[in-house]
């Protein structure tokens, strides 16, 4: 039973690396997002936005208690007696004005809600940049090391037709010097690749580099632009942020005007006087007297609200210019990537055929070397591209909330 709860458990992560063996594990990556320093600040947010719902529904009021104690000298009788005075007071908010705090405090959770997520998103932006950073200089490196293992071969084989009187030195010379360039460049990539590899753990500490990859298979966008365009709306925190930034300002415009009528402060007030021998029992009533502050205040909160809700346009704008972007940008790396492959494999095959008739001595070395170094950048170009296509692919799955969804779990 055990270790069938334990296929059990094991079969998400196994669809996972199926569906995007090029990606870290789901589980890993989601960790990894929530463990981020940007996520905490959001999550101290959902705490203080909490907290301010709390204090809303409260209200500002408090009870107030008041204690006096005097002596009353009497001139004419020369006598002096003791009086204590006892009160407790507390405002009381007008009727509406409690479900209009309650409502800010809803809106001021949403939208504490609503940064957590976006900062979970941009987060999982981070990832999956310094990810394919890490894969480029990954690909780039594995690209070096079959290069300089190809021209070590050749070198060999140069110095082999020399020894034999086959070939001028120059053809030894020459073939020893491209593969020292080859040597020089696969250090470069070894040294970018650590960078890289650092970079990537300093963001994300937890999660660990597979010693292995399966590799990347871009795909060609199935749906038009318009589908895409209103998934991401549809997904957009910053966008939900924004709305909800703006209900906030309206909320509080409204309690701004109807904080142009104070609220008024009742209290119960008991007295001793002369000794004892008089006591007072009272209800006292203090209402505030509106001035100009409380008009300028609904005033100013009134071209708050206006203010939020011109960003919110402005958020909605820059989803909408960057959903477009993000899918144009897929759309041309999986062409340009198709481009590039099918011209690194024929710029490779013409690479072969020139070293093919070189080892028969029908060829000329420097034409073989010329070959070999377009087949490098062509493979080069190529593998870039690939990574380059798969990236904005799953940007477009991440924008979507189709690959990876860390705030499917509660601010933890």
């Amino acid at each position: 039973m055990k270790r069938l709860m334990t296929v059990l458990l094991a079969l998400p992560f196994a669809a996972s690396a199926a569906a995007y063996p090029d990606l870290p594990p789901a589980a890993l990556a989601e960790r990894a997002i929530r463990d981020h320093p940007a996520v905490a600040v959001a999550r101290a947010g959902v705490d203080a936005g909490t907290a301010t719902r709390d204090g809303l529904e409260a209200g500002p009021h408090e009870f107030n208690l008041r204690l006096g104690s005097g002596r009353r000298r009497e001139p004419g009788l020369d006598r002096v007696t003791q009086e204590k005075e006892f009160g407790i007071e507390r405002g009381l908010r007008l009727p509406g004005k409690a479900a209009q705090d309650a409502a800010i405090g809803s809106a001021v959770t949403d939208e504490a809600d609503s940064r957590f997520g976006d900062a979970l998103h941009e987060t999982g932006r981070l990832l999956l940049r310094t990810w394919f950073d890490w894969r480029r200089e990954q690909a780039a490196l594995d690209e070096w090391r079959a290069q300089v293992a190809l021209l070590e071969q050749q070198s060999r084989i140069a110095a082999k037709r020399v020894a034999v009187g086959d070939a001028a030195r120059l053809e030894e010379l020459l073939a020893w010097a491209l593969l020292v360039q080859a040597q020089a460049q696969l250090a470069q990539a070894e040294s970018r690749l650590r960078l890289a590899a650092d970079s990537l753990a300093q963001h994300f500490p937890s999660l660990p580099l597979p010693a292995q990859l399966g590799p990347s298979q871009p795909e060609r966008l199935a749906e038009p632009f318009a589908v895409w365009r209103e998934k991401i709306l549809a997904h957009s925190h910053e966008l939900r942020a924004a709305r909800a930034a703006t209900r906030v300002q309206q909320l509080q415009a409204q309690r701004a005007d109807a904080d142009r009528i104070p609220d008024p402060t009742l209290g119960v007030r008991w007295a001793s006087e002369r000794d004892g021998q008089e006591r007072v029992l009272g209800v006292a009533l203090s209402i505030p007297l509106p001035g100009g502050a409380r008009a300028a205040a609904a005033r100013g909160a009134l071209a708050e609200s206006a203010a939020a809700g011109a960003r919110e346009a402005l958020a909605l704008a820059r989803v909408e210019a960057e959903a477009r972007r993000t899918y144009q940008q897929a759309d041309l790396a999986y062409a340009n990537w198709q481009r590039l492959d099918e011209a690194a494999q024929r710029i490779g095959e013409n690479a072969r055929l020139l070293e093919k008739a070189w080892r028969l001595g029908e060829g000329q070395i420097a034409d073989l070397l010329a070959a070999r170094r377009q087949s490098i950048e062509a493979r080069l170009a190529a593998a870039q591209a690939r990574l380059d296509a798969a990236e904005a692919r799953y940007r477009l799955l991440l924008d979507t909330h189709e690959l990876w969804s860390p705030d499917a779990h509660a601010a933890e």
